[in-house]
């Protein structure tokens, strides 16, 4: 039993991890990163444990919500102060799991292990006393079923996306399913094949995304869009396509072991990873995302993905685009340091990353066994790669700042490698099938933020790693994190 819980919530194996990972830089970054992104403490009550599973950013923008693994929703002022001294004030508990909040029309909705749930203060003294479930048709029997709602979309829907029973089955209703709850409580099915998810929401573009854990039919990490009809690619979930007649009928049967790209051939129902976060070198249980919409302040990565991740405590970029009808995208290095799993994180109005989790229950990187610490912009734009796209010649780069046009319209500067994984029943998968790319022109644009390559070998289906040490901007400065990586489901027509 107790070797159980120490496993993750991810079911990474205790082979794999210690209970503590030794500290220092990850990347090999956190130093310079500091120069751009400061990391500011939010001190916690010591007579609190504090293990937050999500945040909401209440209307008048000076509160922040934080509700917690151990079920207590807490309104929090001073989160947001230059050198916080936080205010906690308890607004509900007896919840259980809470990774799930909004605050909508006077009330909150919640995602707990077993239901949604709207929470309101009906007498007004800021404490809530009244529980109304809003969906609970999904089961719940093993402390493992964790269930990860979204905040509400544009019809006020809420999505829910369900960790399989035990990690590895699907013993009660709708467990590896996303769900969609309407705001009158209706309950939707939508997709099947979910292993472990640990977060769910719009993407950049508002369409609804979520992040899943390497394990059994994932060779790593990765976004991917919950497609309406859709499989995630786990198929021990099937047994429950009875109770969702609008789904038609079961997918067949992936085989094991074989190629992502392969199946997706075969079933038409299977969904692409949209963005594959290479095991180690992204982390190793991504988490918690939201989207950059403070306009500018944060910095240069307005309309971007943030993901978090739980077993190494870092901040991770992504950007996503569809092609072909197929979405997909790359990921990014971002900020490491953070001193515990990651859960969640909620970029504020003022343009401040709230970050927060915990590392009860399975292995994480960092000291503190609950923490919750604020990403502030400096003011200072970093030398990143900002984003790449695919098109139909190569890949489009855009950087932060003007590249050194000389040094950039080299095409040996551009280290290009690609790499898939075996999609199999078995437990996660190594990178596999690598080739290389040949960069065959550099085009630098007029402003120098931005270069296209023309590219031959690019391989569907692949994750394409971009490395680039040599890059320089026009002030000579070396990139800040010199690694990229572009899941190509589909290249784009000429």
């Amino acid at each position: 039993m107790i070797t159980t819980l120490i496993q993750s919530i991810f079911c990474i194996p205790l082979v794999c991890l210690p209970q503590q990972e030794p500290l220092g830089e990850y990347w090999g970054t956190g130093e310079a990163e500091e120069k751009y992104y400061r990391m500011v403490d939010v001190p916690l009550p010591q007579e609190l444990a504090v293990e937050a599973g999500s945040f909401e950013v209440m209307p008048d923008q000076q509160q922040l919500a934080i509700a917690t693994r151990r079920g207590d929703i807490f309104l929090v002022d001073g989160v947001f102060d230059e050198h916080p001294q936080p205010v906690f004030h308890k607004y509900a508990g007896g919840l259980d799991e809470i990774f799930g909040m909004a605050w909508r029309e006077g009330s909150f909705l919640v995602t707990q292990q077993t239901e949604v749930t709207r929470i309101t203060d009906v007498d007004g003294d800021s404490r809530a006393d009244r529980f109304d479930t809003l969906s609970d048709a999904w089961g719940f029997r093993n402390y493992h079923e964790f269930s990860f709602g979204s905040k509400p979309d544009e019809e006020g829907n809420i999505w829910v996306a369900l960790c399989l029973s035990e990690s590895y089955n699907s013993k009660v209703p709708f467990r590896g399913w996303c769900l969609k709850i309407t705001p009158d409580g209706e309950t939707i099915p939508v997709c099947s094949g979910i292993r472990s998810p640990c977060g769910i929401g719009p993407n950049e573009h508002g369409v609804m995304f979520y992040a899943e854990s390497q394990g059994p039919w994932n060779g790593s990490c990765s976004l991917k869009v919950l497609q309406p009809g859709g499989f995630m690619g786990h198929p021990i979930s099937f047994n429950w396509y009875d109770l969702a007649p609008g789904m038609g009928p079961p997918p067949i049967e992936p085989n094991s072991p074989s190629r992502l790209e392969i199946e997706r051939q075969r079933i038409k129902e299977l969904v692409p990873y949209a963005v594959v976060f290479p095991y180690k070198k992204m982390g190793r249980s991504i988490s918690g995302f939201t989207v950059d919409r403070t306009g500018g302040k944060f910095g240069p990565f307005e309309n971007q993905m943030f993901i978090g991740d739980f077993s190494l405590g870092v901040v991770m970029r992504a950007t996503t685009e569809q092609v072909n009808g197929v979405w997909q995208g790359a990921c990014y290095p971002f900020r490491e340091g953070f001193d515990t799993g990651l859960l969640a994180v909620q970029l504020t109005p003022d343009g401040n990353l709230v970050a927060g989790g915990t590392n009860r229950g399975w292995p994480v990187r960092g000291p503190r066994a609950y923490a919750i610490q604020r990403l502030d912009w400096t003011g200072l734009t970093p030398f990143e790669i900002r984003e790449i796209r695919a098109s139909a010649e190569g890949f489009e780069i855009a950087f932060t700042r003007p590249v050194d046009r000389q040094i950039a319209a080299d095409p040996g500067v551009y280290q290009l490698t690609t790499f898939t994984h075996i999609y199999r029943q078995g437990y996660g998968s190594p990178e596999v099938d690598q080739t290389t790319p040949v960069v065959e022109q550099a085009t630098v644009s007029d402003d120098g933020l931005m270069v296209k390559l023309g590219v031959a070998g690019r391989v569907q289906g692949h994750v394409h790693e971009f490395h680039l040490p040599d890059m320089r901007s026009a002030t000579s400065e070396s990139l800040l994190h010199v690694d990229a990586y572009y899941t190509l489901n589909e290249i784009p027509d000429p």
